[in-house]
């Protein structure tokens, strides 16, 4: 039985306008192979894109350079007829910086024509200023228009949501939507007990000899209608501890699992405290953007009344993960384990928290020590890690005290508990400079 065709959203455009990159930007994240399709026309690419569980293929038009612009419009839709015929929405991209070509209105009008669902991508807008002249575009007679920056990756959620709504939600993509949780560790801490008592049975083999666990071990939980995916990965030693080829295949695959999760459980050992093993670890889930939650078992070993004075040796021996809950549990008597559900859904959900632009120019705006170099403008490109990126006055880059104290500025107004926060800056040259 041949399986159903994807939903297809082909991008059209004059040359030149930034199709090709808005492809990409749709694309790259979990993208197919790309290859130009052989056949009717060479520069015609595939490719498929995944947005909000909605798989669908996205179709690259490609640039068309003919002799006499006036043949522009009808040029692009004879290459672009196969397509078109199946598309299921139509991008019409172009150029904000521009004036309005005829061209343009040529091409709209014929897009118009073709009955299907259109949207029109105005592309290049990457400073507010340019967003007032989003109205002239209307005059192109398609009702949806959307500022984007596909260099940026500015605008395209509200574009893709728009594009995509009323796609079909594929089974798979539904249960990749299980928040991932990867319970990390050095040997010997916990991690199979705990998983074990997350999911209320003996799933993983539970030993005191370290290194028992040698794969990763996966098991699905459905609590309170969430899905999570527990990962028990293998313990991780130095690299000078790991001579045995089977241990040094067990780090790599450990490592794969961090990269792959949502939200990571740093598994502590109560009753030796935090050593450096646990801070080179915990670095790991840091550098990948990973949500994290420190877990102290073998708490049953001590007394409530430590809980205070050892939750400040956490945080004194772990200070770049200030960010991340301590959460006190005993995998073995299983106290403290059912409220893991709650703290891995709410920092995952403040990991996938998205601020709109507005809010976070009002926070520039509100500042009360003067960044420098100075920001101009500030928006959210990505989530899981919450990803910022920052357009500044000169190409040198924030000191790191100016983008700690950003940071806290932005946790302290937006939350963002058991996440890292990432920030990115941009020289924005002026008009002025770049004549």
């Amino acid at each position: 039985m041949e399986e159903p065709r994807l939903p297809s959203v082909v991008i059209v455009g004059r040359p030149n306008v930034g199709k090709s990159t808005l492809f990409n930007a749709i694309t790259g994240r979990r993208r197919a192979i790309v290859t130009d399709e052989p056949g009717i026309t060479r520069d015609r690419i595939h490719g498929e894109a995944v947005y909000r569980g909605r798989r669908f293929e996205v179709v690259d038009t490609g640039g068309i350079v003919p002799q006499e612009s006036a043949e522009i419009p009808s040029q692009i839709l004879k290459q672009a007829r196969v397509a078109l015929e199946r598309a299921s929405h139509i991008i019409f991209v172009i150029d904000g910086r521009t004036e309005i070509t005829a061209a343009d209105l040529e091409l709209a009008r014929l897009l118009r024509q073709l009955g299907k669902p259109v949207s029109l991508a105005v592309n290049k807008i990457d400073v507010p200023s340019r967003e007032s002249l989003i109205h002239d575009f209307h005059s192109l007679g398609i009702a949806d228009v959307f500022p984007v920056s596909a260099e940026h990756h500015l605008g395209l959620d509200e574009l893709l949501e728009h594009v995509t709504e009323g796609f079909p939600v594929s089974e798979e993509e539904e249960a990749a939507a299980a928040i991932r949780v990867a319970i990390i560790g050095r040997p010997n801490v916990g991690k199979s007990t705990l998983l074990n008592a997350l999911v209320g049975q003996e799933r993983a083999i539970v030993s005191p000899i370290p290194g028992t666990t040698r794969d990763a071990v996966d098991e699905t939980v459905v609590h309170e209608g969430v899905r999570y995916v527990f990962v028990d990965t293998a313990g991780i030693r130095r690299k000078g501890k790991t001579r045995l080829k089977a241990e040094k295949l067990s780090v790599v695959m450990a490592r794969r699992h961090i990269r792959l999760c949502d939200v990571a459980l740093l598994v502590l050992d109560a009753g030796e405290g935090v050593v450096g093993l646990d801070a080179t670890i915990g670095g790991y889930a840091h550098e990948e953007g990973r949500a994290i939650i420190c877990c102290v078992n073998k708490w049953d070993l001590r007394k409530a009344r430590e809980r205070e004075s050892f939750e400040q040796h956490v945080r004194s021996e772990l200070k770049f993960l200030d960010y991340a809950p301590v959460a006190f549990v005993s995998a073995l008597t299983g106290a403290g384990v059912p409220a893991l559900f709650g703290l891995v859904r709410q920092v995952y959900e403040s990991a996938s928290r998205r601020i709109p632009t507005g809010e976070l120019n009002r926070m520039l705006a509100d500042l009360k020590v003067q960044v420098e170099p100075r920001i101009l403008y500030m928006t959210q490109t990505g989530v899981r890690p919450p990803t910022f990126l920052l357009f500044t006055d000169r190409p040198e880059p924030l000191h790191f005290s100016r983008e700690r104290y950003l940071i806290n500025e932005i946790r302290e107004r937006f939350g963002f508990q058991g996440t890292p926060i990432v920030l990115k800056t941009r020289w924005k040259r002026s008009r002025a400079r770049s004549r």
